[in-house]
């Protein structure tokens, strides 16, 4: 359609009928939608169907591509744009006029950053540093996804911590998009549970050869910020106390006390991720130094 942006928009899916969709509703302006599904049983499919999207089936062969890559790979895509969502997410007008404005200029870049902005606990965090940035707009063919841990995970068939590689500068955008899961919080903690045994993995392979995966975006304070966000994960790693020390940067450094009730809760979980992540590791530590029977 003529009013159609030249833009697809992939969402990678897997039991999702929860939030897919106030998300598809959200996505009118796009010419393309996708939603890569990896054999939901909850009806997200027919969903994604029902409001127009093309639902693509995919089964992970627990290899490099991971899904979002996967689909970047195998999907005829003849937009000039592209970009990346999470089922609980959702663009807003004015985030929509933003895009329309970039995709209309002739110096645009080859990608754009976008903040998500979180919402936990039925309301959005202001403070605490919750929300994120990540590279969320490209031109077609100009970004691809790190390759930092291709064999763990039989469960995480989509890209965990890994960040978008883009061939040329990325520019950010002022708006933010929408982050809010319908799920709950249980969901929200099984989630974490199964990416704290991956980023275990991640630090361990770190600790004993000194690489952290591909490692194709660089650490850097003085960087964009996927460099610093990466920067600050390196620094903590051998941290004594990081749990801790991760705590009190959401809730005194960043504020999450003034969120209160939900500030201190969103703090906690976070600490309580560490402390995870830190412990699977001590584990697979130990594990290592064990004779083999």
């Amino acid at each position: 359609m003529a009013d159609k942006l030249d833009l697809t928009v992939i969402i990678a899916a897997r039991n999702e009928a929860a939030n897919l969709a106030a998300c598809l509703d959200s996505l009118s302006p796009a010419a393309r939608v996708v939603v890569v599904d990896s054999q939901s049983q909850d009806g997200t499919a027919d969903i994604a169907s029902a409001r127009g999207a093309e639902v693509v089936p995919f089964r992970w062969n627990g290899r490099y591509p991971r899904k979002r890559q996967w689909a970047l790979d195998h999907l005829s895509i003849d937009t000039g744009w592209v970009a990346l969502l999470d089922a609980d997410e959702s663009i807003p007008p004015a985030l929509w006029d933003e895009i329309r404005a970039v995709l209309e200029s002739p110096s645009a870049l080859p990608a754009y950053l976008v903040k998500k902005q979180f919402h936990f606990m039925g309301r959005c965090l202001r403070f605490g540093g919750f929300s994120h940035s990540a590279v969320f707009l490209f031109r077609t063919g100009s970004a691809r996804f790190e390759n930092l841990l291709p064999d763990v995970g039989e469960n995480l068939d989509m890209e965990v911590h890994e960040r978008l590689i883009v061939d040329g500068a990325v520019g950010h955008l002022k708006h933010p998009l929408e982050h809010r899961d319908a799920k709950g919080l249980a969901a929200y903690v099984d989630r974490h549970n199964a990416y704290s045994t991956w980023e275990a993995e991640i630090r361990f392979r770190f600790l004993t050869t000194g690489r952290y995966g591909e490692e194709s975006i660089r650490p850097d304070w003085r960087g964009n910020a996927q460099e610093r966000r990466r920067f600050r994960k390196r620094l903590a790693l051998r941290l004594p106390g990081e749990a801790w020390a991760w705590f009190l940067y959401h809730y005194l450094l960043r504020g999450a006390f003034l969120e209160g009730k939900r500030g201190l809760v969103a703090s906690q979980i976070r600490r309580a991720y560490i402390e995870q992540v830190r412990a699977k590791v001590y584990e697979k530590i130990r594990a290592a130094r064990r004779p083999i029977p």
